[in-house]
């Protein structure tokens, strides 16, 4: 479909077993941790065709199902289907309602028909997807002609004070590892889909301590699942080292924790 010279190489992402693992055992903490998670949701509703009244809306890696039900609302009279790669999150999503079908599933391999859906909304799922060309070109698949991907991830820049400090501390791999904003256009560009838009912007949030922060990110089930990662309890001497690396990025309202969001808005052609 592409050149994928800017794709993540084989390795480079965490295996999808481990992510979907992760999310299950997070999906009861998930929602009292996910300030970002909602605020880059809504941010993806807004940039949403205006007047578009899909019959039909996949929420792909839907995790808890906060914006399966937003969409539920929304879209009173359309039939939703919510899917994700985590039966923890799906088995807390279910009871809650919002989509008519709850379906365990990966975005690489939808199992969907054809022209089955006309809105594919996905917010900060993809980019756990290490094959984001086959991302795209099911979304092609099962879209009908003239439907809507949208859809928000990340790039690389996310968490960079922690990357740094942690390489400061002892330079072994703890941060996830995310693919290029030109990655993310290339591969757009090349889908078959129409770029209505994308852009990345930065979402900054802002902890008291480190603990924080990385408490927020287990909560979330998306604490380090890189391949190489250190196995076994990091030691104290390893957790000062970050510490103090950390505390240099330090600002008024706390230590900033940074996240390159990418926004897109594609469209299958008519």
């Amino acid at each position: 479909m592409t050149d994928l010279s800017h794709a993540p190489l084989p390795g480079t992402l965490p295996d999808k077993r481990q992510v979907a693992a992760s999310f299950s055992r997070a999906a009861a903490s998930y929602d009292s941790v996910a300030e970002l998670q909602r605020a880059v949701g809504r941010e993806l509703l807004a940039a949403l065709p205006a007047g578009s009244a899909p019959q039909r809306w996949l929420d792909m890696g839907c995790g808890t199902g906060y914006f399966s039900r937003v969409l539920g609302e929304r879209l009173p009279v359309s039939q939703g289907i919510a899917l994700d790669i985590a039966e923890g999150m799906l088995n807390h999503a279910r009871p809650l309602g919002g989509a008519q079908h709850f379906i365990a599933g990966d975005a690489e391999r939808l199992p969907l028909k054809a022209g089955s859906v006309d809105l594919i909304f996905s917010s900060l799922a993809v980019q756990w997807c290490a094959n984001f060309d086959a991302v795209l070109s099911e979304a092609y698949r099962v879209l009908q002609p003239g439907g809507t991907l949208a859809f928000a991830s990340l790039c690389v820049g996310t968490l960079d004070e922690l990357r740094q400090s942690w390489r400061a501390a002892d330079g072994l791999v703890h941060v996830n590892r995310f693919r290029t904003f030109e990655a993310y256009q290339q591969l757009c560009a090349a889908s078959g889909l129409r770029v209505v838009s994308l852009e990345r912007r930065p979402h900054v949030l802002h902890y008291p301590d480190v603990r924080s922060l990385t408490h927020e990110l287990k909560a979330l089930g998306a604490h380090n699942l890189n391949p190489g990662r250190p196995g076994g309890l990091t030691g104290r001497a390893r957790i000062v080292a970050l510490v103090q690396a950390y505390e240099q990025f330090r600002e008024a309202q706390g230590l900033p924790a940074t996240y390159q969001v990418v926004y897109a808005v594609l469209e299958k052609p008519l």
